[in-house]
């Protein structure tokens, strides 16, 4: 006891604190993919960041200058490879807008259905890996379940589970069988059920809303100096959708759905939850969509007439350029291409919404804890085949 008294904080005048460097990643399963984050540390809490992108590095743009317009599709596939539909889709309308060609009608309502459908597709790993960062496994297994009835149903009219090239210049590679639209809307009203059941596990659970709850908010102005679009825009409260406000699809035109937004329901607007609330509601939105299109879905082609020639020789598209951006699951994914006669654009650039997404990051973890840094990173729902290209 008296040496316990004789040690007091007084007399420890050797001790100090310095402060320290945390690598998290780019081997770690919560920074969803190769991404190393330097972290420096006071204790348990962050004082600095400083994002470490270029793992995943594989001179896409550069490809696309080297390959043949046809042949670069399959390439976009790889950047967001949980949304390889929406990819195929946004290079497409890039290449016939600098052609000037149009897809048939059919093909254009497809193209909305099969894209709405990789959407939900995204949402559910955003769901299912969020879950595994906050510390609950269960949703996980849950949304491959559904997962998996949507991949099956992509992977009929594509031959490929994943990585498509369903969708490309002047319409898709083929159509669907006569049952597809009546498979899409069973999902449809087995999905309306499933999403219910993740709302109990996981949305209105308690902890994970302290988790979520106040943590990570971006403000508006922040959201706007970043370039930052998609749930991680609109859950700040941002309503804007290029669907809605610019549609590169005439379908979308003519189908209704809302557009939602963060509201500050547990916390404060902009922070973890509402961006994770977002994408819950975004689901059943497209569940709207792809019913509408199924009803609305016409006859005809689904490859464009002219089209079809040019696939037998290589696309020439005349000097010019040619800019389209579609709404990815992650945000606005852009195409800029230059074209000098050639059969490979001379310019190829894309504008990565996980890229615009991720500067975010390192103005949000100064002043939090660590373990909070994870519900941060997981809350942006990054791709790094985006965001490195």
């Amino acid at each position: 006891m008296e040496a316990l008294e004789m040690y007091t904080v007084d007399d420890r005048s050797d001790v100090y604190t310095e402060e320290l460097k945390l690598n998290l990643g780019p081997q770690h399963p919560s920074t969803h993919g190769v991404l190393r984050v330097e972290l420096s540390m006071d204790g348990e809490i962050i004082t600095a960041s400083r994002c470490d992108i270029g793992y995943l590095h594989r001179c896409a743009e550069k490809i696309g200058e080297n390959v043949t317009y046809l042949q670069y599709t399959p390439y976009t596939d790889r950047m967001d490879y949980l949304a390889s539909m929406n990819n195929n889709l946004a290079w497409s309308l890039t290449v016939e807008k600098l052609l000037g060609v149009e897809a048939p009608e059919r093909a254009q309502w497809l193209r909305m259905i099969c894209a709405e459908l990789n959407r939900i597709a995204s949402h559910l790993i955003a769901f299912g890996t969020y879950g595994i960062d906050i510390g609950a496994n269960t949703p996980f297994f849950y949304a491959f379940r559904e997962r998996e009835s949507i991949m099956a149903l992509l992977e009929r009219p594509s031959g490929a589970r994943m990585l498509y090239n369903y969708i490309q210049p002047g319409g898709l590679r083929r159509d669907v069988d006569e049952n597809w639209v009546t498979d899409v809307l069973a999902f449809c009203d087995d999905f309306e059920k499933r999403w219910a059941e993740y709302n109990t596990l996981l949305s209105n659970n308690r902890i994970f809303i302290g988790r979520t709850a106040n943590i990570g908010v971006i403000p508006q102005d922040v959201v706007y100096a970043c370039g930052a679009t998609g749930p991680v825009m609109r859950g700040s409260g941002i309503k804007w959708d290029l669907r809605r406000d610019v549609p590169y699809l005439k379908p979308y035109e003519e189908v209704d759905f809302d557009v939602p937004v963060g509201e500050g329901t547990h916390g404060t607007l902009g922070d973890c939850w509402d961006r994770y609330w977002v994408r819950m509601r975004e689901m059943m939105e497209s569940i709207r969509i792809i019913r509408q299109g199924c009803a609305a879905l016409p006859g005809g082609e689904v490859m464009e007439k002219v089209m079809k020639k040019m696939y037998k020789t290589p696309l020439t598209p005349e000097a010019g350029e040619a800019y389209m951006r579609c709404e990815n699951p992650r945000g606005e994914l852009g195409f800029y291409v230059v074209a000098e006669g050639g059969t490979s654009p001379i310019r190829c650039r894309a504008r990565a919404p996980s890229f615009c997404n991720l500067s975010l990051l390192d103005s949000l973890l100064p002043g939090t804890m660590i373990a909070d840094a994870v519900a941060i990173i997981g809350s942006l729902d990054i791709v790094l085949g985006e965001v490195d290209r």
